[in-house]
């Protein structure tokens, strides 16, 4: 059935599993990138420091991004242990399982996003 609860939780709980287990292990790759930018003026063919710099801002914005992604899917879990997953925060109604198949994470409706 389209909008029964135990049917999405079931289908959707395991992408959302899947994607929380690799968000957290980009973690680790990440954390290199996101080292201070340490000033070698000797250096001959690295990346100047404006460069590095901007790879650094680069890696912090993807962290943020990867970040806020966690936290959405941690909020889908508990919505499902709630028994309110699938539904619409502001308005209550069904989000619709074309929009979950597209975002799982998803915490409000079309209409209301």
């Amino acid at each position: 059935m389209e909008n029964d609860p135990e049917d999405l939780v079931a289908y959707f709980r395991p992408r959302i599993e899947v994607e929380l287990a690799e968000l957290e292990g980009d973690s680790r790759a990440t954390d290199e990138d996101r080292r201070p930018v340490e000033l070698d003026q000797q250096s001959v063919g690295r990346l100047s420091r404006m460069d590095a710099m901007q790879m650094q801002a680069i890696a912090a914005a993807v962290e943020r991004r990867r970040r806020m992604r966690l936290v959405g899917l941690d909020q889908a879990l508990r919505r499902m242990e709630a028994g309110e997953y699938g539904y619409c925060l502001d308005c209550g109604e069904f989000i619709g399982r074309r929009r979950l198949e597209i975002d799982p994470a998803a915490p409000k409706c079309v209409r209301c996003a």
